[in-house]
């Protein structure tokens, strides 16, 4: 059996990889290289990699026909909330008709589970805090409603097809692999974490706090980190979570329980990196919701699954420790 891995040349989607080829596990990839870098798939690893779109439904065919696939792990998107928002049509071609179309391959290939990486996002603007899964969901941007969008296109397929899926739902990945040589490059760089340690690096002057005066213990945001590898984990055992013959169309947060403001990750990663790490105030920006933190309950009851690497430190020292290796990131 043959996991294939879409968008596993991205950031969560290479540590993804990474971690099923230390568990065992038969891995190809397939990544149009859009944002996604040919040297995160490393060469150590020996995982085949497909350089095509995922919308070539032929080229998906003939790959999960001749790897044997029978799960497929589905990171291939456009992620960028603001550029959803000057772009929509950008995000619904390349997210939902490009889900589509990977089903309609997936289906004629008679692979019939599918794992997704989906995002927090669904929820839009929360009710409560923390978020669960049957919260209200009114996404506030297009990248959030293209990914419910392809939530509920399984559900569909579930039903036409009897195609099953895990849709797992977060915030902010953050951290880098703490042995191997694949970490956060993203161009351009939209993350609070690799923003801050491009301070630290002299790439940037400061780093910009949006609002200080939210009702907050130290008036800054607050969001919920999750480790890389922690999220590479969740999706290996969603993996197992369907081969185990679960049925439908199933979704999970992912979730620290806890989360961190913007004030203290920065104060975090000064300790970490020795850098002073300048820091302006700046407006608060529209639609950003004083804290976000996902309750991870049901992924930890059903999935059994539990985050191990949970101190901010951790894994703020491991993404500093990838930025100072690769500080232009990727050389592809």
């Amino acid at each position: 059996m043959t996991i294939l891995v879409t968008g596993g040349a991205g950031y969560i989607g290479s540590h993804t990889v990474a971690e099923l080829v230390q568990h065992g596990e038969s891995v190809v990839v397939v990544d149009s290289l859009q944002t996604g870098h040919r040297g995160a798939v490393l060469a150590s690893l020996n995982v085949p990699l497909y350089d095509f779109d995922i919308r070539d439904t032929a080229q998906m065919v003939d790959v999960l026909q001749r790897h044997a696939v029978d799960t497929v792990i589905h990171f291939a998107a456009n992620s960028l909330v603001g550029e959803s928002v000057q772009n929509p049509l950008k995000y619904y071609d390349n997210n939902v008709a490009g889900t589509a179309k990977l089903l309609e391959a997936m289906v004629q290939a008679n692979v019939l589970c599918i794992v997704f990486s989906s995002t927090a996002a669904v929820y839009g603007l929360p009710e409560r805090m923390p978020i669960r899964e049957a919260d209200r969901k009114l996404p506030t941007n297009p990248y959030g409603e293209t990914k419910l969008a392809i939530e509920r296109m399984f559900h569909w397929a579930n039903q036409a097809y009897g195609l099953s899926s895990v849709s797992l739902r977060y915030f902010n990945a953050a951290g880098a692999h703490p042995t191997l040589p694949i970490g956060e490059d993203h161009q351009p760089e939209s993350h609070l974490i690799p923003i801050i340690l491009q301070v630290a690096l002299g790439q940037r002057e400061k780093v910009n706090i949006f609002g200080d005066d939210y009702d907050t213990a130290d008036g800054t945001c607050i969001r919920d980190y999750i480790h890389v590898m922690d999220l590479a984990k969740a999706h290996r055992l969603a993996v197992q979570y369907l081969r185990n013959g679960e049925k439908g169309a199933s979704a999970f947060n992912l979730g620290n329980g806890s989360g961190f403001s913007v004030q203290e990750v920065i104060d975090v990663a000064r300790k970490v990196t020795g850098h002073p790490i300048p820091a302006q105030v700046s407006p608060r920006r529209a639609g950003d919701p004083p804290q976000l933190i996902a309750d991870a309950t049901e992924a930890h009851r059903v999935l059994g699954w539990t985050p191990e690497r949970t101190e901010l430190a951790e894994i703020v020292a491991s993404a500093w420790q990838w930025h100072q290796a690769h500080p232009q990131g990727y050389q592809d």
